[in-house]
């Protein structure tokens, strides 16, 4: 891939699907964004339209100066598919997207880091999109930018909020009380990066910089740094409405890959929603096995969909269930955004404790507990949905 010639104003980091659109929405809310023209109501699989399509996307101009996206994929194929689709509706918006390896083999973290250096120590504002992963909070070291951006990464944004109002250092939820020595020894060995990051986190250190979190999470800002509401607004303008259907959908999480919860619990849980709501198609998370996903079609008979697209994406397009039910996640808060005077239903099934393995920390009960108490706008199911223990 050939180096750009020169550093952009903006630079943004994205390591998922979901960060791409959010940087996406962040830069329609900003002015930054531009609509090509009418989308139909169904666009094309991959949300683009078909060539002559009545109502196609008039051809962009020329790119939105200022903003570049670099996109440092995982190694997993489904995360890579959605996020070329993702990075292909971004130049369709008219913004810059570089590709940028940093997985899958010895030299490629050193390799990238060494192609970005310039670019990071150059930028004038940087968006993040994972706060919490190591890779960026390496880069973040460079960081001479006046403004940082935050844009969700899930549910993680509301831990990170709480994690830099407390001081404390940045950990993902599901990771906190778990690991070894030899983990305990790489956190050590670590310490300095993540110390550095957080104080890149700090509104005002390093000469006034400015921290803005750019969020549909329930969140709020604290010692300086700036909240923005995130209300999928490019989004909604982009796609749909959608066409619904009589049935219920299920979301799945991988509150299993993350060890979080029991597998067989969450089959029984699956399976008691599916029988209870009438559910006939499971949209997985992009992280589930395709083990499990066989085991889950085969003890309920739901059609497995695996998304080519973020969630929020596909079911403002459509067709999509009048009701949708989802246990603690991110789409409970953005869903309900997304779908806004669509008529569909979003609900939530609480996690019972009893679901939760032996190694869940404390704090992921008490997380997913608020994940659910403080979604917007969504049908909280009875406590009695969730399977009894035993």
């Amino acid at each position: 891939m050939v180096t750009p010639s020169a550093p952009a104003p903006t630079l943004a980091f994205v390591e998922s699907p979901v960060q791409l659109l959010n940087v996406l929405e962040w830069a329609h809310a900003r002015g930054a964004g531009r609509l090509l023209g009418v989308v139909p109501r169904q666009p094309a699989r991959g949300g683009g339209t078909e060539p002559g399509q009545a109502g196609a996307a008039a051809p962009a101009e020329a790119a939105v100066p200022g903003l570049r996206i670099v996109v440092l994929p995982p190694t997993d194929p489904m995360s890579r598919g959605q996020l070329r689709r993702m990075a292909g509706l971004a130049r369709d918006e008219g913004h810059e997207v570089r590709w940028q390896e940093a997985r899958g083999g010895r030299f490629a973290p050193f390799k990238a880091f060494a192609a970005l250096a310039r670019e990071v120590r150059a930028a004038e504002r940087v968006v993040i999109g994972d706060p919490f992963s190591r890779y960026v909070q390496l880069l973040l070291t460079l960081v001479r930018a006046e403004e940082l951006v935050v844009v969700d990464d899930g549910t993680a944004t509301m831990e990170f909020v709480a994690q830099t109002a407390r001081g404390e250092r940045l950990v993902r939820w599901h990771r906190v009380g778990g690991g070894g020595l030899p983990a305990r020894l790489r956190e050590l060995a670590y310490a300095p990066v993540s110390a550095t990051a957080r104080r890149r986190f700090t509104p005002g250190g390093g000469g006034g910089r400015r921290v803005e979190v750019f969020s549909s999470m329930p969140v709020t800002a604290h010692g300086g740094m700036t909240v923005r509401l995130n209300d999928f607004a490019w989004t909604r303008a982009r796609f749909g409405p959608p066409l619904l259907t009589k049935g219920t959908d299920l979301v799945g999480t991988s509150l299993v890959e993350t060890g979080v919860v029991d597998p067989d619990r969450y089959l029984e849980a699956v399976r008691a929603l599916t029988l209870e709501h009438g559910a006939t198609r499971y949209f997985a998370h992009r992280r589930e096995s395709p083990e499990k996903l066989r085991s889950l079609s085969e003890a309920t008979g739901l059609e497995i969909v695996r998304p080519d697209l973020p969630l929020e994406l596909i079911a403002r397009r459509g067709p999509v269930g009048r009701t949708i039910v989802s246990f603690p996640s991110t789409v409970v808060h953005t869903l309900p955004y997304a779908l806004t005077g669509t008529g569909v239903t979003v609900a939530v099934c609480e996690v019972d404790p009893s679901w939760l393995t032996a190694s869940a920390s404390e704090r992921a009960r008490g997380f997913l507990a608020g994940v659910t108490e403080t979604a917007r706008d969504v049908h909280r199911l009875p406590a009695q949905t969730a399977p009894a223990a035993g």
